[in-house]
């Protein structure tokens, strides 16, 4: 008879046939790997978008002067936490191309490298970066209510979608007062064949790699200026990806982070 604790040493039986068991063996690499060289790279990348354009949409331009920070580097990181209690709070443009920029910003470019892309403010493997990022808001001053993509080749937005869908987000999260409690809603989604085509399997954890570093970026720079935010991972994919009008599979959501009026001695951490 095995001892309880040998029995709690041992990997549980599903393991084995768990989707993210599967996943993680197929995405080690291997010291024998055959990556695609980089001039196939830099073609591949030369048919693929930086960001994605919207082109048909309205564009706004972001302020090229950045917020005040109210505070410094190491501040923001030891005051960082996940806001249990959010209030909606009246954002500026300025405050939002702030937020925007130092989450995945472009901040030199790739001359003189053998990288395709410019450089962000994240680390991105191969500096595909494979991410978009979305915003739903009804609080920001110079903005109509409605849904909202940032393009950092431009640093703008495009207004994609006008109206207040606070209502019909709230239907798609566990925690459903966030929707209504946030300033500013944003969603962190992927175009996976970015990093896939050079990394195969290992490209989509790279993606998810990323996104955990723009969402610090965000949560930072949120502390830096005085907001509260909260990370999400408990929301319902396909009606998330439905909002933003993805097609759930070669683009989909993969994280979203809520930014607003942190509510004083709420407490808490973590992911929600």
């Amino acid at each position: 008879m095995k001892s309880a604790t040998l029995t709690k040493l041992l990997a549980p039986r599903a393991v084995t046939e768990s989707v993210w068991a599967l996943f993680h063996e197929n995405s080690k690499a291997g010291r024998y790997d055959d990556f695609p060289p980089t001039r196939f790279v830099s073609q591949q990348m030369e048919h693929m978008l930086q960001a994605l354009p919207f082109e048909q949409y309205p564009l706004i331009e972001l302020p090229t002067a950045r917020a005040p920070m109210q505070l410094g580097l190491a501040e923001a990181i030891t005051s960082r936490v996940t806001a249990r209690g959010l209030a909606p709070c009246r954002l500026t443009l300025e405050q939002v191309g702030t937020l925007f920029h130092y989450a995945y910003g472009i901040t030199r470019d790739n001359e003189d490298t053998v990288y395709p892309r410019p450089f962000r403010t994240v680390p991105s493997g191969g500096a595909l970066y494979p991410l978009e990022l979305f915003f739903h808001s009804t609080h920001v001053d110079g903005l109509e209510a409605g849904l909202y993509h940032y393009n950092p080749t431009c640093s703008a937005l495009r207004f994609v979608r006008y109206g207040d869908d606070s209502r019909r987000l709230s239907e798609a999260l566990v925690q459903r007062r966030l929707a209504l409690d946030v300033s500013l809603m944003v969603f962190v989604t992927a175009v996976f064949e970015r990093s896939v085509f050079k990394y195969g399997d290992r490209g989509y954890r790279f993606t998810l790699l990323e996104a955990g570093h723009v969402a610090q970026n965000l949560n930072l720079v949120a502390t830096a200026l005085g907001l509260g935010c909260v990370n999400i991972g408990g929301y319902t994919d396909r009606q998330i990806d439905d909002l933003l009008g993805l097609d759930g599979v070669s683009h989909s959501t993969i994280y979203m982070v809520g930014i607003g009026k942190s509510v004083p001695d709420a407490g808490g951490d973590g992911v929600l």
